[in-house]
């Protein structure tokens, strides 16, 4: 990792540990759950995080973006049941990611393989690439790259990040997206990883912020 990505890489970091709602302690727990394409009910993520069912609530009470289905089940943080641009196939079941970084990340961290398919933000184009826990491969085009952002004091993460988080083909169809977006900037897809691979680390070692938020 370069300079530059590795600064990068420690912006976003301080932006996701700082943002409100973000409960890194709760996400590999509740994506494991998501992960099988089944809701999620409060008692379920409180087995499966080892905490109280009081715990959870009040855990779930920050997580404004966190969506429920019409009997208050979870179904969608980060990954998601409800379509989005961001396809998501993994174990035989088709789920959706709410942004191109956590269709890099999330692999990592629930120790899966996934087939990513998501629009070229520009050109309409797909984007296909396989991600296993070891960062992505096969992307096609070859060109494509991930725009992010590294917001400063996001007030809603899904708002301030996670819809400003695109595939592009290539760097050229971001020019524009670019010009309307001056605060980010793209990356190719594998660099996009390493942005994201202190929080894939923070998270599998147990050392995300417990009570954080």
């Amino acid at each position: 990792m370069n300079t530059d990505t590795q600064n990068l890489a420690a912006r976003f970091t301080d932006t996701v540990n700082r943002a409100p709602g973000v409960k890194l302690w709760l996400l590999r727990p509740l994506l494991t759950l998501l992960a099988t394409g089944e809701p999620v009910t409060v008692d379920q993520l409180a087995a499966q995080a080892g905490r109280t069912v009081d715990e959870i609530r009040e855990a779930l009470a920050d997580m404004a973006d966190t969506e429920y289905d019409t009997q208050g089940r979870i179904i969608g943080n980060g990954l998601t049941h409800n379509p989005t641009p961001h396809r998501y196939e993994t174990g035989g079941r088709t789920l959706y990611a709410w942004c191109a970084m956590d269709t890099l990340v999330f692999p990592a961290i629930l120790g899966h393989t996934a087939r990513v398919t998501s629009p070229c933000r520009a050109t309409g184009e797909p984007v296909r690439l396989t991600v296993t826990p070891d960062g992505p491969t096969h992307v096609e085009p070859a060109t494509a790259v991930v725009s992010l952002v590294t917001p400063d004091a996001p007030s809603s993460v899904r708002a301030a990040f996670c819809n400003q988080v695109h595939f592009f083909a290539g760097a050229d169809a971001a020019e524009d997206w670019l010009a309307e977006h001056p605060d980010a900037r793209v990356l190719p897809v594998a660099e996009a990883y390493e942005v994201g691979r202190p929080i894939i680390e923070q998270i599998l070692s147990g050392t995300a912020p417990s009570g954080w938020g």
